[in-house]
């Protein structure tokens, strides 16, 4: 990673790149609907195409859309080299954007998904572009990965991520910048480990009011379950456990003791080993009452993105460039997961939060700031044209 000449163009224009970024907001992409999230696929793949990136869609299934991979026309296509990671589905329904419109109010711009992270995504377009206008070649070849289902878990993309993470010497993920710990525009450098599961407690159902004692109430038991799993969560070591919904019982039907409860279980762990114990702890668990079962499903769906050497040393080239660009770029580390989780993961130095600054992410107030725009471009293409 040592330095060269930076592209560092007075032709970065944050109004231009504000009018694109509003164009793929305005195509809606909820992540369940892999034809509205297509449709913004099919623009995207226009754009690099018109640029000369080698493009390759890979097909969605069981329902989501497609992903798309674009390779720069430059470099060996064998070689290890930049990945660029972006996602194209947002968690916001159709009809949010008829509701809530693009609009700008002095340096934040609002939208559905303009922060998270169609903002990011675009930059990463944008700075390619101005590569290619410029007639500019970066050291290592690029390739940039934009996703159709990362806000549900990346479930079809996971397989497609970590083969391309393979091919890869560095991962820039573009998720926005944060806020956090009495910081600003931060990056990310390092991102907990996610786990999900769901526990379902099986007892016998009765007349409450007729033959209540023959019952086994399935509610009850899952109470115990609950309080065990709570009790998992400790601050210190930070781990949290969090049963995030529950099912149980027939609504309007208080005098049937119910047979069957269902809850939803998160955890965010900060390293892989942390995240193996807190997953047996939960498959250990066994039921409190007489003749009731418990069955626990899931594992670990994103492993820890750990701040290791790797990742140390690319946010120190980070943030000294941002440093020659005339701004501070803190980091910082979150436990919420990103694609940058399972690149981190294959041992590829990843930097996360390399979009645009806002904040409000799944958030009716969701915004960027428009300030963001051109030092994150130039950010981008420092690190685009000096690794190596």
């Amino acid at each position: 990673m040592d330095g060269q000449q930076l592209s560092n163009e007075a032709r970065i224009d944050a109004a231009e790149i504000l009018g694109g970024i509003r164009e793929w907001v305005e195509i809606e992409t909820p992540s369940t609907d892999g034809a509205a999230v297509d449709k913004l696929s099919h623009l995207i793949e226009r754009q690099f195409g018109e640029l000369g990136a080698a493009v390759r869609r890979v097909p969605g299934r069981d329902g989501f859309g497609d992903h798309l991979v674009f390779e720069t026309p430059w470099g060996d296509p064998g070689e290890k080299g930049i990945l660029v990671v972006c996602h194209m589905d947002t968690v916001w329904k159709h009809g949010t954007l008829e509701r809530r419109p693009v609009t700008r109010d002095g340096d934040k711009v609002y939208g559905p998904g303009i922060y998270d992270m169609k903002g990011g995504a675009y930059l990463a377009y944008y700075a390619y572009r101005h590569l290619v206008r410029q007639g500019r070649e970066t050291r290592l070849p690029i390739r940039f990965l934009f996703v159709s289902d990362e806000e549900v878990g990346s479930n079809t993309s996971r397989a497609l991520i970590e083969t391309e993470a393979e091919r890869a010497k560095y991962a820039l993920v573009m998720e926005p910048g944060r806020n956090a710990k009495g910081l600003e525009d931060c990056v990310v450098t390092a991102r907990k480990a996610v786990g999900r599961f769901i526990a379902t407690a099986h007892g016998v159902a009765a007349h409450a009011g007729v033959s209540h004692e023959l019952g086994r109430n399935a509610m009850r038991e899952l109470a115990h379950q609950i309080l065990a799993l709570e009790a998992m969560t400790d601050y210190a070591r930070g781990i949290t456990v969090n049963v995030g919904a529950v099912r149980a019982g027939t609504e309007g039907f208080a005098n049937v003791v119910p047979d069957e409860a269902v809850a939803e279980i998160d955890f965010r762990c900060p390293d892989a080993a942390t995240a193996e114990e807190i997953a047996a702890r939960i498959h250990a668990l066994e039921p409190v009452g007489p003749d009731t079962t418990l069955t626990i499903e899931g594992g670990v769906n994103r492993p820890a993105y750990e701040r290791d050497d790797g990742v140390a040393s690319l946010y120190t080239h980070a943030a000294a460039i941002a440093r020659d660009l005339g701004f501070a770029l803190p980091e910082v580390s979150t436990g919420g997961g990103s694609d940058g989780n399972f690149t981190a993961a294959k041992g590829v130095p990843t930097l996360d939060g390399l979009g645009v600054c806002g904040a409000g992410a799944h958030a009716a107030h969701e915004h960027l700031t428009y300030s963001s725009l051109e030092p994150r471009t130039r950010l981008l293409l420092g690190l685009m044209e000096s690794l190596a």
